[in-house]
């Protein structure tokens, strides 16, 4: 899991350097970065605390256990788990964060490329769905489904609820999937509408349904988090869900920079 998710993480933090880097050469200077470019920034910062708290859940487990399991631990053990489960909790927050903020980044991009059309609305529509349920999945997750907060940590843990963070899961999985869905059908009937020759239509509507694969990357996190419960495989499919999220947010904007380094021609005057 550390190789991995390590790995993974370098090729994201290198996508977003590479992003920047290109809409530095669209913009023609750092200073003139818009919103989204600074929320990717502020990605860096999240997605680093979701490594780093994968990684300390799956050295020191957490009180998501067998029954009895516990009760058998030592107190060096029952130390570690407790850490463990604080550092459930962090990663849960930064896997949130950092998936509803590339959704905002995403959103943002599409907001630029629909000024003026009707699929404007479609833009503001969606962007205050995801709002709504990243404030409600927040709300749940730190005030209903566990409380007090402080038995997200307990070993041995009162409530299952705040060991297996079932209902949470299920809630997040509804809006996460849901709004990456309807994402998903903004980009693409643009595509299809514009005047771009169909091999360009083409590859823009290959390069925008990367979406697909953050859709199933999610997916399979829940279905190993609720079909092998206390097997620590979750953990790869949350660093593999987050970074996936990464990877599509920033792909499209490389155009600009892979047009430079390989002489490609232009795909169009449209909007920046």
């Amino acid at each position: 899991l550390a190789i991995e998710s390590w790995t993974l993480y370098t090729v994201g933090i290198c996508l977003i350097a590479l992003r920047i880097y290109s809409r530095t050469l669209v913009l023609g200077s750092i200073k003139k970065l818009q919103l989204d470019d600074w929320l990717m920034v502020f990605i860096v910062f999240t997605f680093t605390g979701d490594v780093v708290s994968v990684n300390q859940v799956a050295v020191n487990g957490s009180n998501y256990m067998p029954p009895g399991a516990a009760e058998q631990l030592s107190p060096a053990g029952i130390k570690a788990a407790i850490w463990g489960s604080k550092m459930t909790l962090a990663l849960e927050e930064f896997q949130l964060t950092t998936t509803w903020l590339v959704k905002a980044c995403l959103l943002l991009m599409y907001s630029r490329l629909t000024t003026g059309l009707k699929e404007h609305q479609a833009v503001k529509f969606v962007g205050i769905y995801c709002a709504f349920g990243y404030v409600l999945v927040q709300i749940l997750y730190l005030a209903v489904w566990c409380h007090p907060i402080h038995e997200y940590w307990r070993v041995p843990v009162k409530y299952p609820q705040c060991a297996s963070y079932y209902n949470h899961l299920i809630t997040a999985t509804v809006f996460n999937v849901s709004s990456d869905l309807m994402m998903l059908c903004i980009p693409i009937p643009l595509i299809i509408k514009s005047q771009l020759p169909l091999k360009r239509k083409l590859v823009l509507c290959a390069i925008f349904s990367l979406g697909v694969f953050v859709i199933l990357t999610a997916i399979l996190n829940r279905y190993y988090n609720f079909t092998q419960p206390y097997s620590p495989i979750f953990l790869n499919w949350y660093i593999g869900e987050a970074a996936t999220a990464v990877y599509v947010a920033n792909v499209p904007l490389l155009w600009p920079l892979l047009k430079i380094l390989f002489k490609l021609d232009t795909w169009s005057s449209s909007r920046r």
